[in-house]
């Protein structure tokens, strides 16, 4: 979701700079750091960025240089007339003889003599200066795919790695049965001569105790996960809330390998799973 876009144009005598900056978020903010927008298409224009760029922290700039000599105030010609006769009259009282001159001189320098004229963008000027705006987000959807392009060969460099840990955890599988299982005879093994044991119980004890620390679910639903992982991100657009819940999914798993695993090299491979998983985690709230 993080990306930037910027494009210019130049229409009415002015120049346009427009510039759209994206980082993570959940859902669309989008925020206008910029009067140049009329308030009356303000919500139109909020909701076609959000169906352009559907999630993600936005900030949209717009500046505006002049580029030709267009007059921006004026006098204020009632009020001149009225200071005119105020400072006539005044004048005249007073006996005094004053030039026309002196009392233009005198008039330039009274207050809000010069008004600025403000103009309201008209619909011309903000169709053009909308296609400038969207050509920018454009340009921001352009540098999104080049990121995103890297982080899909990241995260699959990821699922890659647990995929092989898993494996290799996976062949220490039979060793860890029977170191399981030898563990448990050798615990039983000193109350045998002082407590009567009933040998088939026992056996079923232990096949239920083995079965308990079976991982063949987790292993295989691990792989069914990761394949789904590899799946959404080559076929949907916009995969990124559910590559959050997929890894969520492999976390439980990956978690209840190490909760059953009571093996020294088995729980190494689990440690090194869960560390690719957090990184999968942190990359995946870049993706849309």
């Amino acid at each position: 979701m993080t990306g930037y876009g910027k494009a210019q144009a130049s229409f009415s005598g002015k120049k346009y700079t427009v510039e759209i900056r994206s980082v993570n978020g959940k859902t669309a903010d989008i925020g206008f750091k910029t009067s140049q927008i009329p308030r009356e298409f303000e919500y139109e224009l909020r909701q076609d960025l959000i169906k352009k760029l559907q999630r993600g922290n936005i900030d949209l700039f717009i500046s505006a240089d002049q580029e030709e000599e267009v007059l921006e105030n004026a006098f204020n010609v009632p009020l001149i007339k009225q200071y005119f006769k105020e400072l006539q009259a005044i004048f005249q009282d007073m006996h005094q003889d004053v030039s026309s001159t002196d009392l233009a001189a005198a008039l330039l320098r009274m207050p809000e003599v010069r008004e600025v004229q403000k103009k309201e963008i008209e619909v011309p000027v903000w169709e053009e200066l909308k296609k400038c705006i969207f050509q920018a987000v454009d340009n921001l959807d352009e540098f999104r795919l080049r990121e995103g392009e890297r982080l899909g060969q990241d995260l699959l460099s990821h699922i890659n790695n647990i995929e092989c840990y898993l494996t290799k955890a996976e062949e220490l599988d039979p060793v860890r049965i029977v170191a399981v299982r030898k563990r448990l005879e050798d615990k039983l093994a000193g109350l045998r001569d002082d407590i009567p044991v009933d040998q088939n119980r026992l056996e079923q004890e232990l096949i239920y105790y083995l079965e308990k620390a079976d991982i063949s679910e987790e292993r295989v639903r691990l792989r069914q996960h990761c394949t789904y992982f590899k799946q959404t991100i080559g076929q949907e657009e916009f995969a990124g809330r559910k590559l959050a819940f997929i890894s969520q999914e492999m976390g439980r798993e990956i978690n209840t390998l190490g909760s059953k695993a009571a093996h020294a090299g088995m729980q190494k491979y689990v440690v090194m799973m869960k560390d690719e998983l957090e990184k999968i985690k942190e990359q995946v709230l870049n993706v849309l």
